[in-house]
């Protein structure tokens, strides 16, 4: 997918993912139709919800899909999957919906890297394949939790379900970079929108 097609500003899709949560949680019908500016597009995406805590923004699901889809279609289906099926969290529910942000990744530029290293921290995200394992992490995690590259991909190994050390099987490692467009809103930016 080339980037001079997508929208630089991704908040309608955060709304509209706020939009698609709330009418599911509360039983009401949605206010916002699916903004027109991304009608055309397909491209692989992730949604992340994250809700407020003291200290910092807490995961509360994260799930997404490297299939180039049509928005139109994904957007909505992974806005619910990812607050209502995340395997790591319980379902998000009505007493979180107004503490909660959303972040919507859309993810272009996919090469094939020429070896494990061949990627930038803050710049790519990286999925990796080994045997029958892989696992992807989006663009700004290395960056976010001060990673170098050696660090991100061992925990990248150990999140594909591979118990080998990176030394042993980089070379074996087939690596897969990619930039993504995000945007981020939180309750009350889509609170404003309602008005």
């Amino acid at each position: 997918m080339e980037k001079s097609i997508i929208p630089k500003d991704l908040t309608p899709l955060c709304l509209f993912c706020f939009d698609t949560l709330g009418s599911y949680l509360f039983k009401k019908e949605a206010k916002f139709s699916f903004p027109s500016e991304f009608e055309n597009i397909s491209c692989p995406l992730f949604v992340t919800w994250t809700i407020n805590n003291k200290i910092e923004d807490e995961l509360r699901g994260c799930i997404g899909t490297f299939q180039n889809e049509s928005l139109k279609t994904n957007i909505p289906k992974y806005a619910l999957i990812s607050s209502l099926k995340d395997s790591r969290f319980s379902p998000i529910s009505k007493e979180e919906f107004k503490n909660l942000n959303v972040a919507v990744s859309l993810l272009v530029n996919f090469e094939d890297g020429k070896d494990v290293y061949d990627w930038e921290v803050g710049t790519h995200g990286i999925e990796i394949f080994y045997k029958n394992y892989s696992a992807t992490f989006l663009p700004e995690v290395a960056k976010e939790q001060e990673w170098d590259k050696k660090t991100t991909l061992e925990y990248l190994l150990k999140k594909s379900g591979c118990r080998e050390k990176l030394e042993k099987v980089a070379s074996d490692v087939r690596l897969i970079r990619y930039q993504s467009y995000k945007a981020k809103i939180a309750y009350k930016d889509y609170e404003k929108h309602l008005l």
